[in-house]
């Protein structure tokens, strides 16, 4: 049922997940604590649903222009679903701040297949990333991505791995010139992240635990599926697809590095698993399993959203 719902790209179904979204979004404001909902503010508010629904617009758009997936809306309801999970993330700014700039980032890394304008898009998607590790210092292995994309698609031109360094200059001077200008604090404040922190001693509730066990089966699972299948994709996408499995490991390797370690910086990691969840349904054909993957991944989801209110 669910799987015939979602499984074609359309204004009704799109407007069903920003419906939900939306939701789910004030749900979680009316059950939060009344300090946070009241220091939003109306302009906070709107900031925030606006960010989502762009970054799903980007996370849409991304697997649709560079064919990750097939015509469906299974990517955008897997990301809605994820972050169900984590509802704290809902009312958490920098990182929504941070991921949406990850995005940008990741868009211009796989459209690279193209080969039409490398060295604008490596630049680009440095730029970004550095961006967003002002926001969040540990999306600086992200950077990462964009030499793994030089390797696949652009090695031969040695500029291209400059490039990196150049965007890290001008993010840097920018960013220093500004501090200094308005809040010297905000270099301070960056730097405070760049400790590392292995401890694990954060979860406080059982929800939150529960929450984490559920994402990490499900993260298993699709990541075991995608490396196991990917010789069974389409030549030309392979290096894309690559991509998204580092892109996956790479977010879950910063939410066990950063020092401020919460269940809230997985979200890095929602966007490549979203792809590779839709991949293990939509490359099946098996009817009956993809029907039972979906529901049990959206069952599981809305259960841990729910008791978390």
């Amino acid at each position: 049922m669910i799987t015939s719902i979602f499984k074609k790209s359309t204004i009704l179904n799109y407007s069903l997940i920003v419906v939900l979204l939306i939701v789910f979004f004030v749900l979680y404001l009316n059950n939060g604590s009344v300090q946070v909902t009241t220091s939003l503010g109306l302009i906070g508010v709107s900031k925030l649903i606006v960010l989502l629904l762009a970054s799903f617009f980007l996370v849409n758009f991304m697997v649709k222009k560079n064919g990750l997936t097939k015509n469906s809306c299974y990517t955008v309801l897997f990301f809605l679903l994820f972050l169900m999970l984590f509802p704290q993330l809902f009312i958490d700014t920098h990182l929504l701040f941070a991921n949406f700039f990850l995005l940008l980032a990741m868009r211009r890394m796989i459209s690279l297949q193209t080969l039409k304008a490398p060295k604008e898009k490596i630049f680009d998607a440095s730029m970004w990333i550095f961006i967003a590790s002002l926001f969040h210092f540990w999306c600086i292995l992200f950077i990462f991505i964009v030499y793994l994309s030089i390797l696949f698609h652009v090695s031969r031109d040695y500029r291209n791995w400059l490039l990196p360094f150049i965007a890290f200059i001008v993010v840097a001077v920018i960013f220093g010139l500004t501090s200094m200008v308005y809040n010297p604090k905000w270099i301070h404040q960056v730097l405070s992240q760049t400790q590392v922190d292995f401890e694990w001693q954060y979860l406080t509730y059982s929800y939150q635990n529960m929450a984490m066990i559920l994402y990490s089966i499900i993260g298993v699972y699709f990541l075991l599926t995608a490396v196991f299948s990917l010789t069974n994709r389409p030549l030309i996408l392979q290096a894309s697809y690559k991509k998204m499995i580092v892109a996956f490991l790479i977010g879950g390797l910063l939410f066990m590095m950063s020092p401020d370690k919460n269940s809230s910086l997985l979200l890095f990691s929602f966007m490549p698993l979203a792809v590779m969840g839709t991949n293990n349904i939509e490359y099946s054909t098996n009817k009956m399993y993809q029907e039972i993957v979906l529901s049990l991944v959206t069952i599981g989801c809305f259960i841990a959203y729910f008791i978390q209110l």
